[in-house]
């Protein structure tokens, strides 16, 4: 397959023009450029990773990056990104000490472009926020003997946002969907998305990522996989006449994933170079140890943070899975993490924790008394004091002999089928001497 020269889009001097979408909107994760192909210039849209679609304000809202990042003092970030020829960019791209290919092409410049250029300030926000996270993310590739350029994926998907999702219901740092975080241990459910737990979903990517290499045995295809599914690679492998390579197949994958591959290469080249690009990393503090306890009850966040004295946002953003700041230990043992310093202070308070203003906290009632009355004679009780509110006193008629349904119904003006139903009558033969209600 031969690769298209991207032609860059001229506004304002801008590498591109695109505009980032506000949080939770419905918004296309795409950019559209002009390329070059047979003489002819033609639009194409590439597709743009989650990370370059999400708002910096949103990305800078959680309690760690409030608290523990901040401008470096010591380091004016020029706007000016300076010019990077492609073989300089080539041959660092050849240096970095990776497994994974890591090939150069006009779509990995472009979105080396793009981290470099419009997303600088963002890039400087995740090199710092990396701090808190890639010692999770290395620990577990190490385990299972993966790459450790994996440790990069992240970035593409959530910009390192434990909180972040996407419009298709992808929640957390690795972005994974309800159904296969499911078949990876992860419970998602109305108090508990453990999606959102930086360690327990770290885990269960990289057992995601090793299966899907254990079937493709080639770490574009399974980059690409991650993104898209295995369903669509293999259809894109079909229509590509069997070819196992993801430059090969490229033309036949949803647009998105044509630009994940390519995304995934720059946020490499972006985090290893990027002071090369005058791009300068926020300072960071890391923040204070934390340790985890095991809660057998249910509790509310808020209850130990009035009672043992820790900042509310900090317990939700070290336990980013409480989506409605519940621990539901009482159902099984739940993890809570706390700094470390408050774990005796949790301990000994545990009583008055759970004491403290429990009805306030917990609104949903265990049990619910049933009034004695029976159905039948609450029926009735209604049926009596609706007839008497309304004003419409039951009339009877006494069936004399030779009378038929037909002949009551005519005198009283309703319906055979009235009379039936207000007296329970299945037949054609009526008693004369019994009454009749007709009303």
């Amino acid at each position: 397959m031969r690769l298209r020269t991207i032609i860059q889009t001229l506004l304002c001097g801008t590498i591109m023009s695109f505009s980032l979408p506000s949080w939770g909107q419905e918004v296309g994760e795409s950019i559209e450029v002009i390329v070059h192909e047979n003489g002819q210039e033609i639009k194409e849209e590439i597709g743009l990773p989650l990370s370059m679609t999400y708002p910096l304000d949103s990305l800078l809202a959680d309690w760690k990056v409030k608290n523990f990042i901040a401008p470096a003092t010591d380091c004016n970030m020029e706007n000016v990104n300076p010019v990077v020829s492609d073989s300089v960019i080539m041959d660092r791209l050849s240096r970095m000490p990776t497994v994974i290919e890591m090939p150069f092409n006009e779509v990995v410049r472009k979105f080396i472009d793009l981290y470099t250029g419009n997303l600088r300030e963002r890039v400087s926000y995740m090199v710092s926020a990396s701090n808190f996270y890639m010692p999770i993310f290395e620990e577990a590739l190490e385990a299972y003997g993966l790459p450790m350029e994996l440790k990069y994926l992240p970035i593409i998907e959530s910009a390192l946002d434990p909180n972040a999702v996407s419009r298709a219901g992808a929640a957390g740092l690795w972005q994974f969907m309800v159904g296969t975080g499911k078949i990876y241990g992860l419970e998602t459910n109305s108090l508990i998305d453990e999606r959102r737990d930086p360690i327990k979903s770290t885990w269960a990517a990289v057992r995601y990522l090793k299966d899907l290499y254990d079937i493709y045995h080639d770490w574009p295809l399974v980059i690409a996989a991650y993104n898209s599914g295995p369903g669509n690679i293999n259809k894109a492998i079909s229509r590509a006449g069997g070819k196992r390579d993801y430059w090969a197949i490229y033309n036949y994958l949803r647009t998105e994933t044509q630009g994940y591959v390519p995304s995934f290469i720059a946020a490499n080249y972006v985090m290893t170079y990027y002071c090369k690009h005058n791009i300068c990393p926020k300072e960071t503090s890391l923040p204070v140890a934390s340790d985890t306890i095991q809660v057998n009850e249910r509790i509310h966040l808020q209850q130990i943070a009035e009672v043992c004295g820790v900042e509310l946002d900090a317990l939700k953003s070290l336990n980013p899975q409480y989506r409605q700041n519940i621990i539901p230990g009482d159902t099984k043992a739940q993890t809570l993490r706390l700094p470390q310093k408050y774990i005796t202070a949790f301990i000994e308070k545990q009583d008055t924790i759970l004491a403290y203003k429990t009805a306030q906290f917990f609104k949903n009632r265990r049990t619910a008394a049933v009034p004695t009355t029976s159905r039948a004679t609450a029926s009735r009780t209604t049926s009596r004091a609706s007839s008497a509110s309304s004003g419409n006193t039951p009339t009877y008629h006494k069936i004399k002999s030779g009378e038929t349904l037909s002949t009551i119904a005519a005198r009283y003006g309703t319906t055979v089928a009235k009379l039936r139903s207000l007296n329970g009558i299945r037949g054609s033969k009526i008693n004369a001497g019994k009454n009749i209600r007709v009303k």
